[in-house]
């Protein structure tokens, strides 16, 4: 077999799925289906079930996946490792985080990227939102995955990552708590709490800001340092709090409710690092954390 039959094989094998195939080898669909045939006739097996709705292995084809993949694995790490020994992806990574479901992507492609690289540690650290942008400029990290936006002229930003819906944090016996959803025009009507501290005033803006879109002014409760803080003072009916609304499930309490917007937009999560700090390094974790969150994509989807 060779090599381009092998990872077209296995790449249909895992995504079951012509067109995905097709767009991860960067390949014409065609050229995906005319592989698997030509594969076919020479060995005079069948390998997938093919209907106009359903792709699956046939037996041997699982069998053939089986023997395959483990020895390809080992091809695909022999040349990481010389590539990796001859662009310096070696040493300490050090990767930075805004929010839990942040280093839970982080640390998925972490273990990926030291697979791929063994000789390259990556160490990740929680970031404070008070300072978002303090460890990377003190040289701490080398790179941060946190909210967007971020406009500073001595950072770089990658592309989105990810994005989440975005929900209201109220008071378990507030009114609001009692809604299906909010809308932005609300938030007038209600004291938010906000984070405070080297904060860049866009980024307060559009996360906390002060006018709603029609020019109504939404009070200011209180302001926080630590997120520790927003969930007291939230819970004790401060205020309100702008949150990803999958922060439910890591810091759901007594006395908050979590409540979706209506139409507000989602906030959206990238990669950042300093402007001379493009490294091998830094380049092939951005692409570990693309892919990793292109998987998860594909397992929450329709």
């Amino acid at each position: 077999m060779e090599r381009h039959e092998i990872e077209t094989f296995l790449m249909l094998a895992e995504e079951l799925h012509f067109r995905r195939t097709a767009e991860r080898l960067g390949l014409a669909q065609g050229r995906v289906s005319q592989t698997i045939k030509k594969l076919e006739r020479r060995l005079g097996v069948v390998l997938f079930e093919r209907t106009s709705r359903h792709v699956a292995l046939t037996s041997v084809g699982e069998r053939l996946r089986d023997d395959l993949a483990p020895a390809y694995r080992q091809i695909q790490e022999a040349e990481a490792r010389a590539k990796a020994t001859g662009k310096g992806i070696t040493g300490m990574l050090r990767v930075g985080f805004s929010a839990p479901w942040v280093a839970d992507l982080l640390l998925q492609a972490a273990e990926e990227f030291t697979s791929r690289y063994p000789d390259c540690a990556v160490r990740t650290q929680e970031v404070q939102l008070t300072d978002p942008f303090g460890p990377l400029r003190a040289g701490e990290l080398d790179l941060q995955l946190t909210e967007f936006p971020v406009a500073e002229p001595d950072l770089v930003t990658g592309p989105v990552v990810f994005s989440e819906p975005r929900g209201l944090m109220v008071p378990a016996r507030h009114p609001f708590a009692r809604r299906a959803t909010v809308d932005v025009e609300e938030l007038a009507r209600v004291p938010m709490v906000a984070m405070s501290g080297a904060i860049p005033q866009y980024w307060l803006d559009h996360h906390y800001p002060g006018r709603t879109p029609q020019g109504r002014p939404i009070e200011r409760a209180a302001t926080a340092v630590y997120w520790a803080e927003v969930l007291s003072l939230v819970a004790t009916g401060r205020g309100v709090s702008s949150v990803a609304l999958r922060a439910e499930k890591y810091h759901a309490r007594p006395g908050i409710v979590f409540v979706p917007f209506s139409d507000a937009p989602p906030i959206e999560y990238g990669l950042v690092w300093p402007r001379n700090g493009r490294t091998a390094r830094v380049r092939a974790f951005c692409d570990t954390v693309m892919r990793q969150a292109s998987k998860g994509e594909r397992a929450t989807g329709p």
